[in-house]
Formats: structure tokens, C-alpha cells, sequence
């Protein structure tokens, strides 16, 4: 398998197809580089390099105890693009992985990087806070991390069957092979890893990280977004990016590079050609 072994010892794995300009994935919480599969062979086709790897503790990287946290995640993510020498990239984060790609822009710089896409993505805060009063309430994350540790198996089930995809809503034609694929993800990760990657995503405040990005940013939301709401989210990134535009979607789940890949993969290519 390829991996890198980054400064505190953790073996990161990737994939990396084609020749190209590089595109790199970053996967949301709790999955891994496989939930990318559409994106990365619709741009291979294009003929771009297509580089994905799982975060620490997901996937077939290692299980450890610690570091998963917005700062190891960048860190991670630089190991992977300094391992490969990655140069006038195009980084795509989905969820926590739209995080982990502005902590990466603004903790690594952007001497490597051409643009930047966010999708669905956490920032600039999740939780509400005094500062922040349209966040969801922490009551909310804890009774995730309560869940998880009771029956992962079955939380898992839930959010896929649920509303990550929207098969919850009225109307709705649920993919039981979309449900699975989103389970044999999530389980082939670590708890520990998961359990504390809820605090990442949902506590940590990108409102600076944001600001210091002085590359092109395409930030793609959509209003019926259950994980991370619209409201709070995406239109709020977008007016902090010096460079950001928002692509707003309606009537899409959150996990929309699966659901809607034609349309989301389209704007992509607009965004990166464009």
C-alpha cells in the first residue's frame, strides 16, 4: 500500500492515479478516501492526478490514540503533499475534510497550491458559542460521541439511512448500497479516532484560517444540508475568503459528491478549468 509516515510515527495511507495536475480529496468524518471514488475516476478521465488519503484513524491509516485534532489533520495532509511533491494543486475538501483543507491552507501556506474547493464543509464553526449564536448547540455533538460509544455499528446505519444521503425525507429512494458503502467506511476506521474527531469538526473555529487564504476558493453548499446547515456554514466561509465564491444548491443532501456526482463533478471542472 502507499503511505507516508508522518513526524509522530502515524502511517497515512493514499492513492495517487494519472499524471497531471494534482487534485487532492479530503475525505469527511467518519470515512475515507474510498467515499471519492466518483470524483477521482471522473477527474483521472479528465486527465488530472487524483490523490486521496485517509485521515488518521480512518480507513487503512493507523489506528492511534491521539492527534485527531484540526492542526494534526493540515499536518497530515502536508506529509502527503511534501511525500509527493505536489505543486499547483487543487485541494477538494468534503465536511470535516473542507476543514481540514483551510487549516492545511492556512497552517502550510500556498506555495503548492493553484485553488481550493470546500464542499458541505464545517467551517467557519459549527457549535454555537457566544460569538457564533446560529451554531447548533453542544448538546448535540455530545449525544453523537454518547451514541457512538453505545452502538457505533448502529449510529453508523442511522446517519447513512438517514439524513446524510436525506433518504429521511418525504419522497425519498434510499440506496441501500450507498447506506452500506457509508457503513463499511465509517467501521473500517477507529473509535477513538471518530469519537474525537466529532470535537474537531464541530468546536473548531476557522474564522482565522479563512481570513489568511489568498488562493481561489469555490465554496458549494446546499440549503438541505441536514449535517452541516446552509445557514451557518457556507455563505458565512464564502464572505470570510478573500477570494471565495458561493455555490449554493438546493434540495441536495449533505452527501451530495455521491448522490449528485454529475452536477457536483461539472462544477468542479468549471471551478478548476474556469
Amino acid at each position: 500500500m502507499n503511505t507516508v509516515t508522518t513526524q509522530d510515527g502515524v502511517e497515512i495511507f493514499y492513492k495517487d492515479w494519472g499524471k497531471g495536475q494534482p487534485i487532492v480529496f479530503s475525505h469527511g468524518w467518519p470515512l475515507s478516501a474510498d467515499d471519492w471514488d466518483a470524483q477521482m475516476l471522473f477527474f483521472l478521465g479528465k486527465g488530472y492526478r487524483v490523490i486521496a488519503h485517509d485521515r488518521r484513524g480512518h480507513g487503512r491509516s493507523t489506528q492511534v490514540g491521539d492527534g485527531h485534532d484540526m492542526d494534526h489533520y493540515a499536518d497530515d495532509l502536508a506529509a502527503v503533499a511534501a511525500h509527493l511533491d505536489l505543486q499547483d494543486t487543487v485541494h477538494v475538501g468534503h465536511s470535516t475534510g473542507g476543514g481540514e483543507v483551510v487549516r492545511y491552507l492556512a497552517r502550510h501556506g500556498e506555495d503548492r497550491v493553484a485553488k481550493a474547493a470546500i464542499i458541505n464543509a464545517v467551517p467557519p464553526l459549527m457549535v454555537k458559542t457566544a460569538s457564533n449564536p446560529g451554531g447548533l448547540p453542544k448538546d448535540v455533538f455530545d449525544g453523537f460521541q454518547a451514541q457512538l460509544a453505545a452502538n457505533r455499528s448502529e449510529f453508523y446505519h442511522a446517519i447513512a439511512a438517514g439524513p446524510f444521503y436525506n433518504y429521511d425525507r418525504p419522497g425519498a429512494k434510499p440506496s441501500e448500497a450507498n447506506i452500506r458503502n457509508w457503513w463499511r467506511q465509517g467501521m473500517m476506521g477507529g473509535a477513538k479516532a471518530h469519537y474525537d474527531g466529532i470535537v474537531a469538526f464541530s468546536q473548531t473555529d476557522f474564522t482565522a484560517d479563512l481570513e489568511k487564504i489568498n488562493v481561489p476558493v469555490l465554496v458549494m453548499h446546499s440549503e438541505d444540508d441536514q449535517i452541516v446547515p446552509y445557514a451557518d456554514a457556507g455563505p458565512l466561509s464564502a464572505k470570510l475568503l478573500k477570494k471565495g465564491t458561493l455555490k449554493t444548491y438546493k434540495g441536495f443532501p449533505h452527501g451530495m459528491p455521491t448522490t449528485q456526482a454529475d452536477i457536483i463533478n461539472a462544477d468542479l471542472l468549471a471551478f478548476i478549468e474556469g
